[in-house]
């Protein structure tokens, strides 16, 4: 399991969600005995005895407004998600039935780096650069109208990974609305995509991010 600062204050935990009864039952075992549990408005809402916060963040496609029984089957029955991953000229796209990728395919194309140089250099350098990159989201358009777009009905969310700028090009494709309705806020941190990448984003994907703060 990841854990990483919060801001604000705290750490942030990926629990998997075959994981987290688990995880629960250590969160009181060490913190002092069973937590005081609310439902809040960014998921059920744990209060240790030693004063320990633990909330539970619903991941894609899951809602956060139930109690903690409710939230624990949401999160472990097997939901369909699409994944579009973009980063350098290189796309992934795929479906994920539960933990396993059933639907995928990755494409490359060509994007120059940045470069030091200035002048007119540079800005001839920038439009290339630019035809370069709108021509790879063209491209990753096209895979998600393929193979994203006719599961959109079935999809519980879909969720982005890589580089921001290169992800909204991408569905900036008005073909893909009804999947960018779809995104969930959830950003995955992730190389350059290959295939092995989309496998390892299914984890990420259904992971419970627990916002933990200590009294």
């Amino acid at each position: 399991m990841n854990s990483r600062p919060a801001a604000g204050g705290g750490r942030w935990v990926d629990v998997p969600p075959a994981r987290l009864a688990r995880w629960l039952d250590g969160f009181a075992e060490r913190h002092g005995g069973p937590p005081e549990v609310a439902t809040g408005p960014d998921g059920p809402r744990l209060t240790a005895p030693d004063g320990t916060l633990a909330v539970l963040h619903p991941p894609p496609g899951v809602p956060g407004d139930g109690d903690l029984p409710v939230f624990l089957a949401a999160v472990t029955a097997p939901r369909r998600l699409g994944l579009l991953l973009a980063r350098k000229g290189a796309v992934a796209v795929g479906v994920a039935q539960g933990d396993r990728l059933v639907v995928s395919k990755v494409d490359s194309r060509y994007v120059q780096g940045r470069t030091a140089a200035g002048g007119w250099s540079q800005q001839r350098f920038a439009r290339r650069r630019d035809n370069q990159a709108r021509a790879a989201a063209a491209d990753g358009a096209e895979l998600a109208v393929r193979l994203l777009l006719p599961e959109v009905r079935r999809l519980a969310a879909v969720v982005a990974g890589g580089d921001r700028r290169a992800v909204e090009m991408i569905l900036a494709d008005r073909r893909l609305a009804p999947l960018a309705a779809l995104r969930a806020e959830r950003l995955l941190d992730i190389p350059e995509p290959r295939h092995a990448v989309l496998v390892e984003a299914i984890p990420a994907a259904r992971a419970v991010r627990v916002l933990v703060r200590d009294p």
